[in-house]
Parts: C-alpha cells; structure tokens; sequence
C-alpha cells in the first residue's frame, strides 16, 4: 500500500477536474471582472502568450485573479473616486507580486514533487489534462463561447493544496498513529494569523484581507478581550459582487460580517452604506452601489434560492452566485487537542484551507493550515519510501 502511494502522479489528482477558465495577461480589471462573475470558480488563470515569434509558441500562466482581487483594488486610495477608471486598469494591477504562486507541472510529476512545491509556496500548480487530439476536435465548438483555457493544444486545471490533502485523506490509515495525534502534539498551530477588532473601521482590514488571500487563510475578528466573534474570509468575500467594496469602506468590522453573511443584509445597514458613501462624497461608488442595490437590477445576479453551506450575499439579498464554496461568516474552530484527521475533516466539510484554534474561554489561541498540515505528511513519507 505504501509504495502504491507513493507512485502516484499529479495526473492521478487531477482526474474529473474541470479545465480552467482563461484570461489574457492584455486584459482589464473590467475583463477580470467579468470572467470571474461568468465563472463557476472564483478563481480565473491569467495567461501570458506572445505569438508573436515563428519560434516562440508557448503560453504560460503567469498568475489567477478572484473577486477579492478586484475588490480590494476598488478599495484603494486613488481608485475611490472613479471605480469606472480603475476597471480599465491593466489586469496586472491584480496579480500578487510574490513569485511561483502559480507553478506549471508535468502530469508525470509525482505526488512527493507536488507536495514540495506547495510547501515552497506555489497555491496553484497548472496540470495539462487534455490531448491535442481532443482539443482540436473541440476548438470550432469552444469558440463559440467563453471557453476553457485552450493553450499549446491542451487544457489545463487546478491542482491546489486542498486536493491534495482530500488525497491524503483517502489513504489516511498508512499514516497511522500521526492522524489520531493532537494538533497540538504535532507542533502546527501557529499564532501568526490576521485579526481585526470588532468595532474597528473594516477599511483597516483592507491590507490584512489582502494578506489573508495571499495565505489562504482569513482576517479573526475579536472583540476587546481577544475573544473570537466571526471572521472575514477571502472565500466569503469572493461570492459577493464588487460593490462590496463600499460597505468595506464605510462599515465596522463587526457590520461587515452581517452585511456579507448568508441571507442578505439589514436594511438599516445598506442605508448606513449609502449615507456614509454621500457624506464622503465618494459619487462614482455610490452609482454603482445603488445599481446593485435595487432589487432585481443586477443583471449578473443569480436567484435567491439559498445554496447548501450558504450563499454570501451583496445588496439587499441579492447574489452573486451560488457556488459550494459559499458559506456563512461564521468562524470554523477547533481545540488543542483536536485530532489531526480530526480538523482535516473539519476543514475539507468547509471547504477552507485552515481552521482557528481557539481557547476555552474562546481566546484566539492559533490557527492550523493545510500547509501545516502538508508538512508533517511530507515528513511521515519519507518513513514510506
């Protein structure tokens, strides 16, 4: 059983995922937008092709861009007083700066060459899955629409830290006994994590989020006494239209949970939006604030039929779309002595790529990430080989 797993290959992990959605590295923010808002992902490849050159025919994908991409840029200083200007911005303007977030792989690559590489810190490792064979018999039809990525005669798909840890998970008992082992036994809860005071503006968690989505984790918010109240996550914000940005802008921390919770929210609350975006003057926000606002105005809005796990919402109950990666601003939590297959469990159920540790007078005490998780696999294979 051990030497089966270890001669796994990245294309063993890929199977039955679907190809990605491409998006040139010429586009706009506007482009983004609307490629993520089409998608049933949230996140969408950037690619980078110059064919420019007889000799030089192939594309690589040089980064990914979701919703709290764009919201986050929106929210910028300079970007306040015309959000029209800024979505004709490069899509450059989104992409992370840090270097081999996205790595691309052979499908031979075995599962031990894929760990490492999550743990140096690619999030995102770009497999082909297609033939050209197939691809070009599918080339004429994709046209036709918003198509998958199509580059050097094949598709391509995700393969994330996540699936991995789904994969490990299946073949849990040949690491025996480290999954019954408390996280806190195995030293991977770290208390480096982001976190927000529950009353503070939520604009001075604008950085932090952004931080948070680089780490694939989320910002805590507490109240005074460091107490754990809920959480802003990437992945909560990423189901919610870009007008979100105005509540991010005008609201507390603590409203901004409600305002992107499941359901929709309060009235009094998107009023207080409007209100304050008037008072700082902040017009081009607030048209397309009140665009969405209005009930039914938001062509790219989906019904209001709640999802299973949740649906984050925008304006007055409307949605963007409904996805299983929706879910409530509730914070997903765990103990010291939590088992390991215990909180991956946890994690996987949620679709969330950590789980916070908290204290039994729920004080903060940590957070455990899928990369903390990863390691101690990576070092129990080593035992295997």
């Amino acid at each position: 059983m051990a030497a089966r797993l270890l001669a796994y290959q990245v294309a063993d992990l890929c199977l039955g995922k679907p190809p990605l959605r491409s998006l040139s590295s010429s586009a706009t923010v506007a482009d983004a937008l609307a490629a993520v808002k089409s998608s049933d992902e949230n996140f969408v490849a950037v690619w980078s092709c110059d064919h420019s050159a007889k000799r030089n025919l192939e594309c690589v994908c040089v980064g990914k861009v979701c919703m709290v991409d764009v919201i986050c840029f929106l929210c910028r200083d300079e970007n306040l007083s015309s959000p029209g200007l800024a979505l004709r911005s490069p899509v450059s303007a989104l992409l992370s700066n840090a270097n081999g977030l996205v790595r691309h792989v052979a499908p031979s690559s075995s599962l031990i060459e894929a760990i490492d590489l999550l743990l140096e810190g690619a999030q995102n490792l770009v497999v082909p899955i297609k033939s050209s064979t197939t691809i070009n018999s599918k080339r004429k039809h994709l046209q036709k629409s918003i198509s998958p990525t199509i580059h050097n005669g094949q598709e391509f798909c995700w393969l994330t830290q996540e699936d991995v840890i789904r994969f490990l998970l299946s073949s849990i008992g040949l690491f025996s006994p480290i999954p019954a082992r408390s996280i806190d036994s195995l030293n991977i809860i770290s208390n480096e994590f982001l976190a927000v005071e529950y009353h503070c503006p939520a604009m001075s968690a604008i950085g932090a989020i952004s931080c948070s989505l680089a780490d694939q984790t989320a910002v805590a918010v507490v109240d005074d006494e460091g107490t754990l109240i809920g959480e802003i996550s990437p992945l909560t914000l990423a189901c919610c239209d870009e007008t979100v940005g105005a509540a991010i802008l005008t609201l507390s921390a603590g409203d901004l949970m409600a305002y992107i919770d499941c359901g929709g929210p309060p009235e009094d609350i998107v009023g207080l939006v409007e209100a304050r975006l008037k008072e700082r003057n902040l017009e081009g926000m607030l048209r397309e604030f009140m665009i969405v606002d209005s009930y039914g105005s938001n062509s790219s809005s989906s019904s209001d039929e709640e999802a299973a796990g949740g649906g984050a919402a925008v304006s007055r109950g409307q949605y963007r779309k409904f996805t299983s990666f929706s879910r409530r601003a509730e914070a997903i939590v765990c103990r010291r002595w939590s088992s390991l297959v215990a909180v991956m469990v946890q994690a996987i159920a949620h679709r969330v790529n950590y789980v916070w540790v908290v204290e039994e007078d729920g004080g903060v005490a940590g957070i455990v990430t899928f990369a903390g998780m990863l390691e101690v696999f990576r070092e129990n294979l080593e035992s295997l080989m």
